[in-house]
């Protein structure tokens, strides 16, 4: 079974995404299997506070280079939260 703490891998920190956290809005990367729903579960779960919104974007592998060796980073999925009126999330 997966747990919350499967689907939500980590928060963010960007400095688009912070420009986003007074609108109560703030960027997840999460598991690239999870849906919609599981992710509003896991983060009221997590983080006990209550979510109106969540949309998801699917992040494409870029391309990178280290002198000949060429490659790519990993594809990932990225979840944009927004809480309800009055909600917020300590971010340390």
């Amino acid at each position: 079974m997966i747990t919350c703490y499967d689907i939500i891998k980590t928060l963010v920190r960007t400095e688009k995404g912070t420009m986003q956290e007074p609108d109560r809005k703030y960027l997840f990367q999460v598991a690239s299997k999870a849906n919609k729903i599981e992710i509003k579960k896991a983060i009221e779960e997590i983080y006990k506070v209550k979510v109106q919104a969540v949309n998801t974007n699917m992040m494409k592998a870029k391309l990178k280079r280290v002198r000949q060796a060429q490659g790519k980073t990993t594809p990932w999925k990225k979840a944009i939260v927004t809480l309800k009126e009055g909600e917020k999330i300590e971010v340390t």
